[in-house]
């Protein structure tokens, strides 16, 4: 059975263990109720929701979600958001990274 996303539960459960923390900023989650913008939102890396694979799906803070919005990676990644709080291709999480090798 698939969640709203169309994410099937085997995958979500995969990807819930193993982004524990931001793909991008590396901030815990926390639950919706103490704040929004660090609460997990589910990410299309690349920006096709019918791309539904352990290497496109992750999960990241609603700040960097709303952020990113439709955005390609490499281009996020130059913007101010990033370099106020210090996201680079270096400090993302190792999904991030693979993404980011497939790019180029």
């Amino acid at each position: 059975m698939a969640n709203n996303w169309n994410i099937p539960a085997s995958l979500e459960a995969e990807v819930r263990e193993r982004d524990t923390v931001c793909v991008y900023c590396r901030k815990e989650f926390l639950p919706p109720k103490e704040s929004v913008k660090q609460s997990a939102s589910w990410e299309h890396i690349i920006n096709d929701a019918t791309i539904i694979t352990r290497e496109n799906i992750a999960l990241c803070c609603r700040g960097c979600n709303a952020s990113k919005g439709q955005k390609q990676l490499s281009v996020w990644l130059q913007s101010e958001y990033c370099k106020v709080r210090g996201i680079s291709p270096q400090t993302v999480a190792p999904v991030i990274k693979q993404a980011i090798a497939n790019e180029l």
